[in-house]
């Protein structure tokens, strides 16, 4: 990546993509948060430099200037996401940890974090701004749809599907052929062995529906 890079929300998973894309050789033009305590906070040289929706800084953004969405609430990130294609005619880039493993025959979309030690098999398909926190493995022909957070050392097995908005904890194991359906969410430690419907929550081995 040539160009800078713009980092939106400046917590957790900020700092994470602010590794992630030092670690890449990417310069990190500055971290926007709209928690006014952290503005001028500074993370090594670079400075949390305002708000979100700051128009002296959103105007860098397209041919000086790449962006990435950084923040767990996914209704806040859909927004920016939707901010920054309608006024800015972009797509937030990938953070891909350089210790991750992703298969050139995997199919990846825009936006997504990609944390340290994943690993991503062949003919696996990643949709657009999926959070995949370290160490998990997104097994070949597994499906992730968009916005979907994969937790801590959870594995995705093969021909697994995980659709849109869904929030898979630490350590989970979605096993083979399993759908996990739109927004549902599976507690940390679950081992799933059969279809999780849409807006479900489940946790347990085998994970049964909690609720």
């Amino acid at each position: 990546m040539e160009n800078p890079v713009l980092i939106f929300g400046a917590g957790s998973l900020g700092l994470t993509a602010l590794d992630i894309f030092q670690r890449n050789g990417v310069v990190v033009y500055g971290l926007l948060d709209d928690d006014k305590n952290v503005h001028g906070k500074e993370f090594g040289d670079v400075s949390v430099l305002g708000e979100t929706d700051d128009d002296g800084f959103l105007k860098l953004i397209g041919q000086k200037c790449e962006a990435f969405v950084a923040l767990d609430d996914t209704r806040v990130r859909k927004k920016l996401v939707k901010m920054l294609n309608d006024r800015r005619h972009i797509q937030p880039v990938n953070a891909i940890h350089d210790t991750a493993t992703v298969s050139t025959l995997a199919n990846i979309g825009h936006g997504n974090l990609i944390a340290a030690r994943v690993v991503v098999n062949p003919f696996a398909e990643i949709g657009q701004h999926c959070i995949i926190q370290s160490g998990a493995v997104i097994d070949s022909q597994a499906k992730l749809g968009d916005y979907v957070h994969i937790g801590t050392g959870s594995f995705i097995n093969s021909g697994a599907t995980v659709e849109e908005g869904a929030f898979i904890g630490t350590g989970v194991t979605v096993v083979a052929g399993v759908t996990i359906g739109k927004n549902a969410r599976i507690g940390a430690g679950s081992v799933v062995i059969e279809s999780v419907a849409s807006g479900t929550t489940v946790f347990g081995n085998p994970a049964q529906k909690v609720g």
